[in-house]
């Protein structure tokens, strides 16, 4: 690409550093002269290798409450997002898990997105996302995301070429867009996230933002089961039911630095993911740690856990069925050299080769 080329990067949303925008940080300094496009900015809630690159919010960012309440505004997603203006780019990249492929590039520019996944709550989780039993004005939200659903795939055909973040997102795509992707696993620090040498504790750890289909309830059921301590470490929506339902045993933290959950991984007995997940780029992190991984077996997770080698898999979606493999895990001598190499291949060296080459391929 010329040193011309300026390149238009639309983002869901900013508003905390979670898997997706990771994912971000890691795709801007490949890009040329890159502007990144969001409907929502938060300065300040992602790293600094995000906010030193421009940032251009949508218009929904200066209504009311936008900062805690912006997903109040998701009738107006699709809208907002076709409202910017990248016409003056030569090349568009979306990292998308709601509507950023849907942005429109001007004509000829080429669109390579990176899509964690098709909209979750627009399909197979929307009862997960909008319970019948405690969502207000739940006919009005069923209209709006089935009004989404019918925009979402209707501008499928938008990108280019789409990177999937894990062989169950690429699945998905296929199923839902009509439309083959590459996969192309998110890149994991596994030079900073490493063991130490720290003696396993006895406590159980679950890493991740608290929205209905972490089904971090499981994981509190499990830990109970076993008679296990928990850590949950991450914020959002869920974390006042779940608070309710939690045990004294079970801690919640947000808001740790780096070090602090490096320090976490290295000393829990297991990893826990009870959700099915997209990726998991937490439970990387933790097997990079030498920590086993007990996931429900569906979505990423099939990407990353290999039973007897680095943790365990099991099927029912149940804290009982969590409990089961936990004791299933927790019995088993693993060796945590081999669990530790078990996450090299989703080392970041390997990402920059795949999503450099793919960009050039799209730019041709």
């Amino acid at each position: 690409m010329s040193s011309t080329v300026r390149t238009a990067v639309v983002h869901d949303w900013l508003n905390g550093m979670r898997g997706g925008e990771k994912v971000l940080e890691a795709i801007l300094p490949l890009l040329e002269n890159p502007t990144v496009f969001t409907l929502f900015h938060v300065p300040g809630s992602v790293s600094p290798g995000i906010e030193r690159y421009p940032i251009v919010a949508s218009y929904l960012n200066r209504l009311p409450f936008a900062a805690a309440g912006y997903r109040n505004y998701m009738p107006l997603f699709a809208r907002a997002v076709e409202s910017f203006d990248l016409s003056g780019y030569d090349l568009v990249v979306s990292s998308s898990h709601s509507v950023a492929k849907g942005a429109i590039a001007r004509e000829g520019a080429p669109h390579l997105c990176y899509c964690h996944t098709p909209v979750r709550w627009a399909y197979e989780q929307f009862d997960r996302y909008f319970p019948r039993a405690t969502t207000r004005f739940y006919a009005a939200k069923r209209a709006a995301v089935a009004r989404l659903r019918e925009w979402d795939l209707a501008t499928a055909g938008r990108p280019t070429r789409y990177l999937a973040n894990s062989s169950a997102v690429a699945d998905r795509i296929r199923h839902t867009y009509r439309r083959l992707a590459d996969v192309c696993h998110p890149p994991v620090d596994v030079e900073f996230f490493h063991p130490d040498g720290s003696p396993r504790g006895d406590f159980l750890l679950a890493v991740g933002a608290l929205v209905p289909y972490k089904r971090y309830e499981e994981a509190i059921e499990a830990a109970r089961i076993v008679r296990r301590p928990l850590v949950i470490v991450g914020k959002g929506p869920e974390e006042a039911r779940l608070r309710a339902v939690a045990p004294p045993d079970v801690r919640f933290a947000s808001g740790l630095p780096p070090e602090a959950l490096r320090a976490l991984y290295r000393s829990c007995a297991a990893y826990v993911q009870p959700g099915e997940e997209d990726f998991g780029i937490a439970a990387v992190e933790a097997i990079a740690c030498g920590a086993p991984v007990v996931a429900l077996g569906r979505g990423g997770a099939r990407d990353i856990v290999v039973e007897d080698v680095n943790g365990a898999l099991y099927e029912e979606d149940s804290g009982e069925a969590l409990a089961n493999a936990l004791r299933r895990a927790l019995g088993r001598g693993f060796d945590y050299t081999r669990i530790r190499a078990s996450a090299l291949p989703f080392r970041t060296e390997r990402f920059t080769d795949e999503f450099s080459a793919a960009l050039r391929e799209v730019s041709r």
